[in-house]
């Protein structure tokens, strides 16, 4: 059979059969009356062998070794090659990650493409100055990579990085809420954390929802970030957790504020000091109750004043002293 013939029924083109000849991997030993070369049936046979390891990912050298050498083990170039073609498919599946988000992002122009890109880029560079800098330097309006954004926030070490990559989701009005949402439910408390706090910086209803399912974790870490965002959206549900954070002495001057705005905004002044008072009555470890003296100082009203006014009588010094000196500034006030 001549080369032209080979090539038809093969699909490899002459041109490709003569390099193979000129290799040495597959070289026609027959000839013709008339003096061509032509393949033998071995030959052939040997062309759809070379073909054969070529789809497996074999160089043509490494193909020649396979076939002329004898004593060729297959298992430890196979096993090479595994380790090549993951390594591939990681790297096409890291690009059609890539592709995608910059489709999500609906780029209008080339140039939003490019800005994807480079931001794509700058998130996956090991300097935390570098990757803030591209999150901060994004144009106000131009398409932004949520996805991206949302994965780099649920794992981001850098606090500065990550308070930028909040701010750039808030600014997206909330369009990558849904990924968020499956941060919430992830098995990694720091991921449910930083979920949290992404999804409070979002002034939207569809986050407030959210929050609320945050409240009930299991996790104080997370539960707090909620009921702090909670409250500061006038949510009266996160008044427990708020209290909870002031006798554990979890943040509890940061929730004591927040408490503070609840009773004057959502007019639950009452079952806050009531609730606080109780906290009082049934604990006997001085600084839980001087931390809810002290958080009393947020609350405004006649409650508040109340029981502070109760506890400057306190049979604890420290605490009588505090409230004493928190009712005598709230009176300086009014006057």
């Amino acid at each position: 059979m001549l080369i032209g013939e080979v090539s038809q029924r093969s699909g490899v083109s002459t041109r490709m059969l003569r390099h193979y000849d000129a290799l040495g991997l597959v070289q026609p030993t027959g000839r013709t009356s008339g003096g061509y070369r032509e393949y033998s049936a071995d030959d052939i046979r040997r062309l759809f062998h070379v073909e054969c390891l070529r789809t497996l990912g074999l160089s043509l050298n490494e193909a020649k070794r396979a076939l002329d050498e004898p004593g060729f083990a297959p298992a430890e170039l196979v096993g090479e090659l595994i380790r090549h073609t993951r390594v591939r498919i990681a790297a096409e599946q890291e690009l059609l990650g890539k592709l995608e988000r910059i489709d999500a992002a609906a780029p209008a122009q080339w140039g939003d493409v490019m800005s994807i890109v480079t931001l794509l880029r700058a998130l996956e560079s090991e300097s935390g100055a570098r990757r803030q800098q591209a999150v901060l330097s994004q144009n106000e309006g131009a398409s932004l990579p949520v996805e991206a954004l949302v994965e780099a926030a649920l794992s981001e070490d850098d606090p500065n990085v990550a308070g930028a990559l909040r701010w750039s989701l808030a600014r997206a009005a909330g369009a990558g809420l849904t990924e968020l949402a499956v941060g919430l439910d992830s098995a990694v408390v720091e991921v449910r954390r930083r979920a949290t706090v992404a999804i409070a910086a979002v002034p939207a209803a569809e986050a407030t929802v959210l929050l609320m399912r945050a409240l009930d974790d299991g996790e104080a870490i997370v539960r707090d970030r909620a009921a702090l965002a909670l409250g500061s959206r006038h949510v009266a549900e996160a008044v427990p957790a708020l209290l909870e954070m002031v006798v554990e002495g979890r943040s509890d001057v940061e929730a004591a504020e927040v408490l503070g705005l609840l009773a004057e905004v959502a007019a639950a002044t009452d079952d806050i000091v009531r609730a606080m008072r109780d906290k009082l009555d049934n604990t006997d470890d001085s600084p839980t109750r001087l931390r809810i003296t002290q958080a009393l100082a947020e609350i405004p009203g006649a409650a508040a004043r109340e029981a502070l006014a109760e506890l400057t009588d306190d049979g604890d010094r420290t605490i009588a002293a505090t409230a004493s000196a928190i009712a005598h500034t709230r009176d300086r006030r009014k006057r």
